[in-house]
C-alpha cells in the first residue's frame, strides 16, 4: 500500500472512529437521566419480574421494590419459571407478607414457537389483566429483571418520564456493573453500540423500527399501548423480544423513547466470563439481521477501532498523526458512553477498559463469530432450555 491510499484509509478510519465520538458527546449533552426526584404517582403501576433460577439475585430486588416511594397503587407479580434453586421459597421470604406482591410458579416448559422469558412475561401480563377482559387496561405495565437494583424513586421517576413523554414505552437504561476484567471490556459495548451511533433525542421522536432501542432489563408501557399491538404475545418466537416489542409500537405509530437511569437504577447481568460468553452468544446473531449484517458491523469496527491505534504505533507522519486522532476519539467516545450510562463520572476503572477499547472490539467480534456458529448449528441454549427463536 503506497503512501497516499495508506493516508486515505487511515483518515477514514479516524473520521469513522470520530463521528462515533461526536455522536457521543451529543448523546451526553442531550439524553435525559431518569433522578431520584420527589414525585407522586396516583395511577395504577403493576410491575412484573420474570424469573428462572434467580434465588440468589431476587430478593435483593424485592427489597428494593418495597421500598420504592410515590407510588400509592403499585402492585408487584413475580413469576418463578419453573426454577430449581429454591427461587420461589426465596421470594416468598423476601416478600414477607407483604401485601402488594404476589409470587406465582409454572412447572412446564414453553410452549412450542415461544422462548422461555417471552412466554414468562406474556403469563405475567395475563395475571396482570393487560391482556385480557374486556375492558381497556388502564396504568403502567413494568417488566424488571431479576438482577437489577433500584433506588427508592426508580419506579416513580421511570412513570413520570413515560407520562413526560407522551411515549407508549419508556426505556430506562440501567448502568451496567462490570465487576472483572470479561465484564470491563465487554459490557460498556452495550450503551457504546447506541450511544456512538445514534442521535437519541432525535430518535425518541421517531417512529422508525430501526432506529429504535430497547433494554429488557426495565421496560416501561403504557397498559394500553402495550395490549394494542399484543403484548410479549406477539413478539413469541423472537430471542430479542425487548428490541421487536418497540419495533412493533413503533410500526403502530407509537413512540418509544430511551433515558439515562444510571442515578437510579443498575444491574450485573453477569458474573464470570462463562456466563458472559452464554449470555451473548444466545443473542448476537440477530443482531444485525443476518450473518452478512453482523459481517459488515464487524468490518466497520475493526477499520474504525483497530486500524487508528496500528497507524499509531507503525505508521509516520501524517499516517500516524491521523492514527493517534482515530484512537483518542475512540477512547473518548467510550468514556463519554460509560458517562452517560452512569449519569456520573467514570470510574478509574472505566478509564483503563476506554484504553483497551480495540481489546473490546476483539472481544466483541470473538462473542458475535460464537453466536453464529453455534446458531448455525442449533446449539444455542440459556438457563438449561435450547433456543430456537428468530431475530427481533
Amino acid at each position: 500500500m503506497d503512501t497516499v491510499t495508506a493516508r486515505g484509509v487511515v483518515a477514514a478510519a479516524a473520521g469513522l472512529s470520530g463521528a462515533g465520538g461526536v455522536l457521543a458527546a451529543f448523546n451526553r449533552a442531550t439524553v435525559r437521566q431518569l433522578g431520584a426526584v420527589a414525585t407522586s404517582v396516583i395511577e395504577p403501576v403493576t410491575v412484573c419480574v420474570p424469573a428462572r433460577d434467580e434465588a440468589d439475585r431476587l430478593p435483593a430486588l424485592i427489597a428494593d421494590l418495597r421500598a420504592q416511594r410515590g407510588l400509592s397503587r403499585m402492585r408487584v407479580l413475580i413469576l418463578d419459571d419453573d426454577s430449581t434453586d429454591g427461587t420461589y421459597q426465596a421470594a416468598v421470604a423476601a416478600v414477607d407478607g407483604d401485601e402488594r406482591f404476589t409470587i406465582v410458579t409454572i412447572e412446564t416448559a414453553p410452549r412450542a414457537g415461544w422462548t422461555g422469558k417471552t412466554a414468562a412475561c406474556a403469563r405475567l401480563a395475563e395475571i396482570a389483566g393487560v391482556t385480557t377482559g374486556s375492558e381497556p387496561p388502564a396504568g403502567v405495565l413494568i417488566f424488571l429483571d431479576a438482577d437489577v437494583r433500584l433506588g427508592p424513586g426508580a419506579i416513580a421517576a421511570a412513570v413520570g418520564e413515560l407520562r413526560r413523554s407522551g411515549a407508549a414505552l419508556v426505556v430506562p437504561w440501567p448502568y451496567q456493573r462490570a465487576e472483572s476484567l470479561a465484564e470491563a471490556l465487554v459490557q460498556p459495548l452495550l450503551c457504546w453500540s447506541w450511544a456512538t451511533t445514534l442521535p437519541v433525542r432525535l430518535t425518541n421522536h421517531s417512529l422508525r423500527p430501526t432506529t429504535a432501542v430497547s433494554c429488557g432489563q426495565f421496560l416501561v408501557f403504557d397498559a394500553k399501548a402495550y395490549r394494542a399491538v399484543g403484548g410479549h404475545a406477539a413478539v413469541a418466537a423472537d430471542v430479542t423480544e425487548d428490541l421487536a416489542l418497540a419495533r412493533a409500537l413503533r410500526r403502530a405509530g407509537k413512540r418509544t423513547a430511551l433515558v439515562g437511569a444510571g442515578r437510579v437504577a443498575s444491574t450485573r447481568m453477569y458474573r464470570s466470563a462463562t456466563d458472559l460468553d452464554a449470555g451473548y452468544s444466545r443473542w448476537l446473531w440477530s443482531a444485525y439481521g443476518s450473518p452478512g449484517g453482523s459481517a459488515a458491523v464487524g468490518a466497520a469496527a475493526a477499520l474504525g477501532y483497530w486500524l487508528p491505534p496500528l497507524a499509531a504505533v507503525l505508521g509516520h507522519g501524517t499516517v500516524r498523526r491521523l492514527g493517534v486522532l482515530g484512537y483518542a476519539t475512540a477512547v473518548g467516545g467510550r468514556i463519554l458512553a460509560r458517562s452517560l450510562e452512569s449519569g456520573g463520572t467514570p470510574t478509574p476503572a472505566d478509564l483503563l477498559a476506554a484504553l483497551a477499547h480495540p481489546l473490546s472490539i476483539a472481544a466483541y467480534l470473538r462473542l458475535s463469530i460464537r453466536s453464529h456458529r453455534l446458531h448455525h448449528a442449533g446449539e444455542l441454549t440459556w438457563k438449561g432450555r435450547p433456543i430456537a427463536a428468530r431475530a427481533g
